[in-house]
């Protein structure tokens, strides 16, 4: 080996950058999927195994080279639970929502009986 290779002072400053610029693409992307990993804990979504290793962490990143939440939400977002539908049902009982019953006029027992 040479002495640039063990010694970071004898290596340009080029060299150097661009080592620290690798290293630094690299970790970013073990950030995204670690932030990735808390936020489906948090929303209480359970990823399927091996979802991350099969994820392109460079997606993760935003502009700046760190994760995004928005883009991670992005993701997260196939995998939340959605609110059941129900259906509106009548019931039994007086229902005047939006039901058509047609209502009719109520007439007296005592009405009935005169004559």
């Amino acid at each position: 080996m040479s002495d640039t290779e063990l010694n970071p002072e004898v290596m340009p400053a080029d060299a150097s950058d661009s080592i620290r610029a690798e290293v630094a693409q690299e970790y970013a992307g073990k950030l995204a999927r670690a932030e990735l990993k808390t936020h489906a804990a948090q929303a209480g979504i359970s990823l399927p195994d091996g979802f991350t290793d099969y994820l392109e962490a460079a997606k993760l990143l935003g502009e700046d080279g760190k994760p995004s939440a928005e883009a991670i939400e992005e993701v997260l977002a196939p995998f939340k639970p959605k609110e059941p539908t129900l259906p509106q049902l009548a019931g039994a009982g007086h229902n005047r929502g939006g039901n058509p019953i047609p209502e009719y006029p109520r007439v007296s027992l005592d009405a009935r009986h005169r004559k």
